[in-house]
């Protein structure tokens, strides 16, 4: 895409007053000039086109060079970056989801040299997807997902590491412990299908008629149990949890309320937090629920809402107002083709985060509630070798 601008971390870092090694900068910008110079071009023709290369690998940091700058600078900021794309952001591959051995050097080294010297080391992930950290994450004093940070990312970034910004952002992702942990660790990105009859030699994506479509096929065999909800059902251990951040200041939650216990059409809920730490900031509150199984499968817990509060002063307490819908709760019937809330016995949880639970209230539904009803408009017809072989709508 095409940015009006980019504010770099070392930009941000001058923007709020920081210095940077001016001598370790130029030996990095040079090395990755000259790095750049001896990639080739993609063989991805709407890369080449835009002038994509492929990404240079980290220049390695020697003890040496770490030593003499734990000596020279007051704290040590390490970047780890990844590229994203369509159709698959991570593979189990070093580089990509994993570390390869110079980033992992990188931080070993630099955090030791900085430590000796009773001096913190800070990684600051540039990152879009999920990548492994349970290896290497306590190496650091601190590590800070920066995550899509835009054309203000350098300032935005500086602003959290000074600490004229409290984070108060959450992770919309979790972060597995290794590349198999995740659900669709197995049959992600697919397969190519071979065809029956004629060759395809329709326009791709791209637009361009001489590039013929190659049919691949994925199947979503982890069905509901997406993200968190595959890890706290099976108890999968995550190095950080769906929801999880953390606050230069400390939140607790009090007073959970929720206006009934036999639900209708909705239910009210209400719930105390009051900063208990010493700078002001924002907390992000999370709803889940928790459903029976009795025909239909259930997820251990579900996000049905989700709020911030506002700025609160050390001291300060707030409360925070949420509606759960019908359909927040509601799971799909296949053989009804409907939307149902089972009857049976609810729990509702207030957390900040996906495992980490500040209170819990129970509620029941008295009978099976349809909230809505749909019907087929697109229906696979799947051929011998189990590949789907073309569509039959059914939309009047």
């Amino acid at each position: 895409m095409n940015e009006a601008y980019t504010v770099s971390l070392t930009e941000g870092l001058k923007n709020v007053g920081l210095n940077t090694n001016g001598a370790l900068a130029k030996t990095y910008k040079d090395y990755i000039k000259a790095e750049r110079a001896k990639k080739k071009k993609p063989t991805n023709f709407l890369a080449a086109m835009m002038g994509a290369k492929e990404p240079v690998e980290e220049m390695e940091v020697g003890k040496a060079l770490a030593e003499k700058m734990a000596k020279e600078a007051d704290v040590a900021l390490i970047t780890i970056g990844r590229n994203s794309g369509e159709g698959g952001d991570r593979k189990p591959d070093a580089g990509d989801f994993y570390l390869t051995g110079t980033e992992k050097a990188l931080v070993k080294t630099v955090s030791e040299a900085f430590h000796a010297q009773n001096k913190k080391a800070i990684v600051v992930l540039n990152i879009g997807g999920v990548i492994e950290t349970a290896s290497w994450g306590k190496t650091p004093d601190a590590v800070l997902c920066a995550w899509q940070g835009g054309q203000e990312a350098g300032n935005s970034i500086a602003d959290v590491l000074t600490g004229k910004v409290n984070p108060s952002g959450k992770l919309a992702i979790s972060f597995p412990i290794k590349y198999e942990d995740a659900p669709t660790a197995n049959n992600f990105p697919g397969k190519e299908v071979k065809q029956e009859g004629p060759k395809d030699n329709a326009a791709d994506l791209s637009g361009f008629s001489f590039m013929s479509r190659v049919p691949w096929e994925v199947v979503y065999e982890e069905d509901i149990y997406v993200g968190y909800r595959f890890y706290n059902t099976f108890n999968k251990p995550v190095a950080y949890e769906f929801g999880y951040g953390l606050s230069y200041t400390d939140f607790t939650y009090s007073n959970l309320k929720i206006n009934t216990k036999t639900f209708k059409n909705e239910l009210a809920v209400s719930v105390d937090v009051k900063n208990t730490g010493s700078v002001a900031g924002k907390e992000v509150v999370q709803v889940y629920v928790g459903a029976p199984s009795v025909k239909l499968e259930k997820p251990a817990e579900e996000l049905v809402a989700f709020g911030k509060t506002k700025l609160l002063e050390p001291g300060e307490k707030t409360t925070l107002k949420f509606t759960v819908k019908a359909e927040d709760i509601a799971s799909f019937d296949e053989t009804t083709s409907s939307w149902v809330i089972e009857k049976g016995n609810y729990s509702l949880k207030v957390a900040a985060s996906s495992k980490d639970i500040k209170g819990k209230q129970a509620f029941t539904v008295k009978q099976n509630q349809v909230v809505g009803k749909v019907s087929k408009a697109l229906e696979a017809t799947i051929n011998s070798k189990g590949a789907i072989q073309k569509f039959k709508t059914q939309i009047k």
